[in-house]
This record gives C-alpha cells, sequence and structure tokens, in this order.
C-alpha cells in the first residue's frame, strides 16, 4: 500500500511475499534510514547502529557491534548475568506465593537489571530517575514529528511541546551516558561489560578506524532501546497467551520437568532440548512482534516493486503484526495461539523466512537476536519449572484480554497479574 503522509511517500508491506522483495530482492535499495526530527534529537543524529543511513559508517558501527558486542561468545560469556538475575526473580516470587504477582512489573525490572549489568556493569532501575528518563524516552520515540512529514507544520511540534521535550530528554540521557562512560575511564574496570568493551576498542584502534565518545554513547543507548522493553514485551506477551490457553501451559510445563527434573532450576544448556518451548517462543513472536512496525526503512533509488514505482526518498514500514497473521501462510487459524504449527515447522524468525520477520530481515535484521532469545528462553523455561501458575480469582476481562498499548513497542493495555505456587 503506497500512502503519503504529507509530503512523504510512505509505502505499507504487510505481506510475507512483499517483505521479502524489499528485505531480499531489492535489499540494497531499501537499507537506509529516513531522517526524521525524532532520530536525530534521541539517537544522537544517527550516529547509533539503529537509525544510521546506509553507508560506511553505519557498515563500521555494525562491524563493532557484531563482533565486539553480539557475537556468540559473548552471549555465553553473560551467562551467569542471566542466571543470577533469573534466580533473584525466583526468589521474589517465591515469597510472594499465593499471592497476586504484578508479572509486568516483575519481567520489565529483570530484563532492565540484566541489560544494565550487560551494558553499564551495574544496575540502575532502583534509581527513580533513571527509570522515569528510559520512559520519558521510549514514549517519545513512538511519536509522530508533524514536521518530519510537512515541513510547512513544523511549528506545531514547537506548539505542542515535543520540541522542548526531545531537548530535554536527549540532554538528560547525554549527561547520563556520559557520567557511566566517565566512570568507565576514571575506574579500574574488569573490563567486561559493553562499555568496557568499547573503550578498549576505542583505545586499542583495533577496528581500522576511530571510534569517538558519541558513537560509544549512542551504540550503548541503542543497547537499551533493542534490549529492555521489546524484551521484556515477549515475555509478558508469551506468560498472557499460556495462561489464556492452560492446556499449552500444562504441555510446556510437563516438558520442562521432564527434562530438569531432578535438579533446582533450569540452565541454558537444558533449553537445547525443549522443543515446545522453542514452538511457543516462536509463536508468541508471530502473534506478538515487539515492534509491529519495525523501524521504517527508506529507498536510496527508483525501484519498481510489483509494477509499482517507488521514487527514492520513500519510507517503507514492514507491518511484522499483520506478516505474521497472514491467513495465506498461517490458515484459517491465523489469529489463534498455537504453539504446535510451529513443531514440523521449518520457518525461523533469524531473517531467512519472510513469513516470521519480528527481527526484521536483510542488511538491517537486528543484530541482537541471540541476546533476546536466550533470555526469554530462559526466563520463561524457570518460570515454568518453578511455579504452577494461575488468574487470580478475581481476574477481570482486564487480565484475559489481549489489548494492546500505543507506542513503539505494544505492551498489553492492563498489567499481568497471575498466583505463583510452588511446584515442590
Amino acid at each position: 500500500m503506497l500512502l503519503h503522509f504529507g509530503s512523504v511517500p510512505v509505502l505499507v508491506v504487510s505481506s510475507a511475499d512483499a517483505a521479502r522483495d524489499v528485505l531480499k530482492t531489492h535489499d540494497r535499495v531499501f537499507a537506509s534510514r529516513p531522517r526524521t526530527k525524532i532520530f536525530e534529537k534521541l539517537l544522537y543524529d544517527g550516529r547509533d547502529v539503529a537509525s544510521a543511513p546506509y553507508g560506511e559508517y553505519w557498515r563500521q558501527m555494525k562491524s563493532v557491534c557484531v563482533l565486539h558486542l553480539l557475537s556468540n561468545k559473548m552471549v555465553r560469556s553473560f551467562r551467569d548475568v542471566r542466571e543470577e538475575e533469573i534466580i533473584l526473580m525466583m526468589e521474589k516470587i517465591q515469597k510472594s506465593s499465593s499471592l497476586r504477582v504484578n508479572l509486568s512489573k516483575l519481567l520489565a525490572s529483570l530484563t532492565n537489571d540484566v541489560i544494565c549489568r550487560i551494558a553499564l556493569g551495574r544496575k540502575y532501575g532502583g534509581e527513580a530517575d533513571f527509570k522515569e528518563l528510559m520512559e520519558r524516552f521510549t514514549r517519545l520515540l513512538g511519536v509522530v514529528s508533524v514536521g518530519t512529514y510537512v515541513p510547512w507544520l513544523a511549528w506545531i511540534d514547537w506548539i505542542r511541546g515535543l520540541d522542548g521535550q526531545l531537548e530535554k530528554t536527549a540532554n538528560d540521557l547525554d549527561e547520563f551516558f556520559e557520567r557511566v562512560v566517565q566512570d568507565h575511564v576514571d575506574g579500574d574496570g574488569d573490563g567486561t561489560d559493553f562499555v568496557d568493551v568499547l573503550l578498549t576498542v576505542q583505545r586499542e584502534k583495533s577496528v581500522g578506524f576511530e571510534i569517538d565518545r558519541l558513537s560509544i554513547k549512542a551504540i550503548i543507548l541503542d543497547v537499551f532501546v533493542a534490549g529492555t522493553d521489546t524484551t521484556y514485551t515477549l515475555m509478558e506477551w508469551a506468560m498472557t497467551e499460556l495462561l489464556r490457553h492452560p492446556e499449552c501451559l500444562k504441555t510446556l510445563q510437563e516438558e520442562v520437568r521432564m527434562i530438569c527434573k531432578d535438579k533446582s532450576s533450569v540452565s541454558e544448556d537444558d533449553i537445547q532440548h525443549m522443543k515446545y518451548l522453542k514452538a511457543v517462543i516462536k509463536e508468541t513472536f508471530r502473534l506478538h512482534p515487539p515492534l509491529p512496525l519495525m523501524v521504517s526503512h527508506e529507498s536510496t533509488h527508483d525501484v519498481t516493486l510489483r509494477d509499482y514505482h517507488i521514487p527514492a526518498g520513500t519510507q517503507v514500514m514492514i507491518n511484522a503484526w499483520a506478516v505474521g497473521r497472514e491467513a495465506a501462510t498461517w490458515g484459517p487459524e491465523a489469529d489463534e495461539f498455537r504453539p504446535e504449527r510451529h513443531l514440523d515447522s521449518s520457518i525461523d524468525f533469524r531473517g531467512q523466512d519472510f513469513e516470521l520477520i519480528p527481527f526484521g530481515a536483510g542488511r538491517r535484521i537486528c543484530p541482537a537476536i541471540s541476546f533476546a532469545v536466550v533470555l526469554n528462553e530462559m526466563v520463561l523455561a524457570n518460570l515454568m519449572h518453578g511455579f504452577d501458575w494461575r488468574l487470580p480469582v478475581e481476574a477481570t476481562n482486564d487480565q484475559t484480554s489481549v489489548a494492546e498499548s500505543t507506542g513503539i513497542a505494544i505492551h498489553r493495555m492492563f498489567p499481568l497479574y497471575a498466583i505463583a505456587s510452588s511446584s515442590t
């Protein structure tokens, strides 16, 4: 569907075949990002990886992330961090046994603590100012700037206070990350968190090009954008669907407990044997992609797409939500939560199968897939292993609803509460 948002042509892609055309056949043409006021202000004017325009700078920064931060070796190196934080979460649930647990809040806190320790070397989740800042930042990422699409109406952004909010939030973020980076420069860090790694790369000039302080801060900010809201959103939706479908919850619990029957917790080695767990994760990604409208692409050249002329400078929005519910791929029950559909299916979410693209595909695929998936799998498996789960007796439609909030990442409209009973 080709639309016009003000003066900007916008192509909305809502099928697997069209997504394949954009992200594979014409990947090079659509590999860039549009310049928007929101990205320019909040993401260091495109110096991060997610919003940088396609070109040499983006290639260099992506290579730094892939080779030095997000490699399989790095994912494995933070195993202890994930397991420690999951144990702490399980202890909190144990203390609330037979009482209502706010799973939404608990999963958000866990994810934030894991990301903070991996990226910054310590937790910041308990600090109210930091939480408020990240919430403000995430909210603004989902706001539409009128001036981006209708330049002569840019004054509306100023009148409604958007310009001021962007300026203040960008300054607050920069001050926070500047303190974090400087603390690492001044301290005796052990060299394991992402800031330490990037400072080492900068100091040793080991990648063949210069990395300045702004680029370091921009990359770390990307980690929070990609790693917090989107990760815990998937966990929240997975638990929502399992509680709405007790038969699926029972099947998953039986698998986890059979594989880990003599263990006090689930390890990452155990996960590899859990086929139904992986099916639940896939089905949750299909129905509830954390970013239903993926970060926009932009065409750098004129191109013909399915007999339509697409001019250079066209924004492309990939509707991952619609792709995941396409009846042509998933059948008449495409809107139903059925993990079993993945047990004998080769479709995966790592960018080769365009029927399921929660992380995107092509040159712009999210490079942090392994980090996100292993945390989701570990959390869900341990929740199933350690506790029996049910909705509160007084559960309202809010608890069983799959109504979605608005924003760049789609959460439940209402917090998810559940009752946990120890399985032992």
